[in-house]
């Protein structure tokens, strides 16, 4: 088992008893069942529908003061924690960025020995691993005491790519991706029956009309790594373009109708001089056909 304390994530914490329902009213996610040990994924809107923020979300312990942390970009945690600060009006809720004081450490590769508080798994995806919220100079310590071995960000970014889950600010953009884009749908971060949220009409749209025509999706490579941004071409015409990748394994934003189209006719993918080839074809195809229903 293995653990990495991750640098690129912030600690973004709301306190006060209005905390758990004012949350839920602004996000893709159902916080209400939200309790100690147990984690929902979820992403901040705008009004048009596309990502501010994406994150993870747990209960504090009552014992340990209560409230809900967010673990997020570390890059968009006091942008996050101010924006909420907006919407917040009469509400009795307190929002904090702790991220100088509280670091993320992710553990993957087996259920840990013994589990902390602030410890609770990943929902986003089987086999992607436990998240543990404990301040940074800690996660040695904490690594050793649930049975797990630190090694470098570097080994949970393979991880993490090769269980398909995209990274904001390197797989997609935020502000210019729509939560099917990145495959909030299929990674457990959007309820559908909830009530209203920001955004929530474009989402649904998206949902029933199947008009989400661009996806992530995985791929895979010989050679030389795509630089993430590059486009990705057939017959010279852009159908995606790439993001992360590690050993020979990478995520890509694609125009699955177009990628379709390709694969019926043969026509490699290209990105940069590396030929790419998509990790689940028939997948993809599922999609397409889900898409133009």
């Amino acid at each position: 088992m293995h653990a990495a304390l991750l640098s690129d994530r912030g600690v973004v914490k709301l306190s006060g008893e209005d905390a758990k329902a004012f949350l839920n009213g602004l996000i893709t996610a159902d916080a209400t069942g939200l309790e100690p040990g147990a984690g929902r994924f979820a992403a901040l809107l705008t009004p048009q529908g596309k990502i501010v923020a994406d994150f993870l979300i747990t209960e504090v312990p009552a014992g340990h003061g209560g409230g809900l942390l967010i673990d997020c970009s570390r890059a968009l945690a006091q942008p996050l924690a101010t924006k909420l600060g907006f919407y917040k009006l009469r509400a009795k809720v307190t929002v904090e960025n702790l991220s100088d004081s509280f670091g993320v450490l992710a553990v993957w590769g087996g259920e840990p020995a013994v589990k902390p508080d602030l410890c609770f798994p990943d929902p986003r995806a089987e086999g992607l691993g436990w998240r543990i919220l404990i301040p940074s100079e800690l996660a040695t310590k904490a690594a050793a005491l649930v049975g797990a071995t630190m090694t470098d960000e570097a080994a949970y970014e393979a991880h993490r790519i090769a269980c398909g889950v995209p990274r904001g600010g390197v797989d997609f953009n935020y502000g210019d991706a729509f939560p099917h884009e990145t495959n909030m749908d299929r990674l457990h971060g959007i309820d559908f029956d909830k009530g209203c949220y920001v955004g929530q009409e474009v989402v649904s749209r998206m949902q029933h009309r199947g008009t989400a025509r661009t996806r992530t999706v995985r791929v895979a490579f010989d050679g030389a790594a795509p630089d993430a941004s590059a486009p990705i071409l057939a017959n010279d015409k852009q159908v995606g373009t790439m993001g992360s990748s590690a050993n020979s394994i990478g995520l890509a934003t694609m125009r699955i109708d177009k990628v379709a189209d390709a694969l019926d006719a043969n026509t490699p993918l290209v990105a940069g001089t590396t030929t790419i080839h998509l990790a689940d074809p028939d997948a993809v195809r599922g999609l397409q056909k889900k898409t133009v229903a």
